[in-house]
């Protein structure tokens, strides 16, 4: 059974990606901390990130770290914050969200998919993609 993750990579249901390549891919979060809140995924359904392929969590990585500064760019948040938790999908990922304090890194403040606004959503996923040099599918 696929993950809700891969069947959003697989089309099955809306995603604002931002990056994607063949071994990762990145997308918004519909329970953000902030505007621009956006989850680094393997496209291999892993659970745990400690299971990954070290390459596949190098490139992960890489690809996060680029996307943190995006996001510090579009955001002027002072730092990008960086969080693994994976309880909520059995699917390894990584969170990059805009952090001025620690206050991002309590996930039970996420904003619930009725709270956020769907403009504000499409304008944060498209800042980043105009930073990162993609497009709507997230491909360079």
């Amino acid at each position: 059974m696929s993950t809700v993750f891969t069947k959003i990579l697989n089309g099955e249901i809306p995603g604002r990606f931002v990056y994607r390549d063949e071994t990762v891919a990145a997308f918004l979060t519909i329970e953000p901390i902030a505007y621009g809140h956006t989850l680094v995924i393997p496209v291999a359904e892993v659970d745990k990130w400690t299971d990954l392929d070290p390459q596949v969590w190098l490139h992960a990585n890489e690809v996060a770290q680029e996307i943190g500064r995006a996001i510090i760019d579009a955001f002027g948040s002072e730092r990008a914050g960086y969080l693994i938790a994976g309880f909520e999908v059995p699917h390894a990922h990584i969170h990059v969200f805009p952090a001025d304090d620690m206050s991002g890194y309590n996930l039970a403040s996420v904003m619930r998919p009725d709270d956020t606004d769907p403009a504000e959503m499409d304008l944060a996923a498209a800042k980043l993609r105009e930073r990162l040099g993609t497009g709507e599918d997230g491909r360079r």
